[in-house]
């Protein structure tokens, strides 16, 4: 949050006591920062405070650099939404296009089809409803897609990628392969199923095979909902490789 402390920095403030905003502003002096940083760091987090107060989910997006946005999950994770989406196999400036995309709030599934409801307008009001973003390797692709697809299609909130998060705590692999470390199984019917294999279950759906539709939607499904389920997980093993956790166990006074 602010900018010139990093993690070096955070750990000296813990040492001081210093672990929340609210501890921050308490302080008058700090013999490591100067006053008039000192000042300047104080209104920072003043109108953060405000922000946050209001639930003001955008203002952090702007806050944060997007690799610090999973901090952001225990704030907004009961307005958060899991995002996938399904392609024809071709890049978006090649003729690609999306063929399906699919949200999941830990409560409700909703799918949008190409053809029947996936629209801009469609998107941008079942994500308005959200204020924090969670898909898999979506910063590099679902996202650049869509946008390429869909030129009024906004993305303004906090952004957790699960893949870059799964990287920084020593998981390697796509979805499927991190979904393993987590004991998720899939349903059997998509079992084993990659993203080749949903284009050509597009292909024989716009042949009419209803069948094939189903399955599409089920294989998104499943990516979509099992990202909800390793969310919180990754979250919890970023926050303790920061070394606060450890640093509590420590110091219990502090708590």
């Amino acid at each position: 949050m602010l900018d010139g402390i990093g993690q070096k920095l955070e750990k000296r403030l813990w040492r001081e006591g210093i672990l929340t905003w609210t501890h921050f502003l308490d302080t008058t002096t700090l013999s490591f920062i100067n006053q008039q940083r000192k000042m300047l760091f104080d209104e920072v987090l003043s109108s953060a405070h405000t922000e946050l107060d209001g639930g003001n989910a955008e203002y952090f997006a702007g806050a944060l650099r997007r690799n610090e946005h999973w901090r952001l999950f225990d704030v907004f994770r009961d307005k958060a939404v899991c995002l996938d989406i399904e392609t024809n196999g071709l890049p978006s400036d090649r003729g690609g296009y999306v063929t399906l995309v699919g949200i999941y709030d830990g409560q409700e599934y909703k799918c949008f089809i190409k053809g029947e409801n996936l629209t801009a307008d469609a998107l941008n009001e079942a994500l308005s409803q959200y204020k924090y973003l969670i898909t898999f390797y979506g910063s590099v692709f679902d996202v650049p897609f869509l946008k390429n697809c869909f030129r009024r299609l906004r993305f303004s909130i906090p952004h957790f990628d699960l893949c870059f998060g799964a990287k920084r705590i020593g998981l390697k692999g796509g979805l499927k392969k991190i979904e393993q470390y987590f004991g998720i199984e899939r349903h059997e019917e998509v079992r084993g199923m990659d993203g080749y294999d949903a284009v050509l279950l597009w292909q024989e759906a716009k042949s009419g095979n209803s069948k094939a539709m189903d399955l599409l939607i089920l294989y998104n499904k499943e990516d979509t909902v099992n990202l909800f389920r390793m969310s919180d997980t990754i979250y919890r093993s970023l926050k303790a490789s920061t070394g606060i956790d450890e640093y509590l166990n420590n110091n219990p006074q502090l708590t």
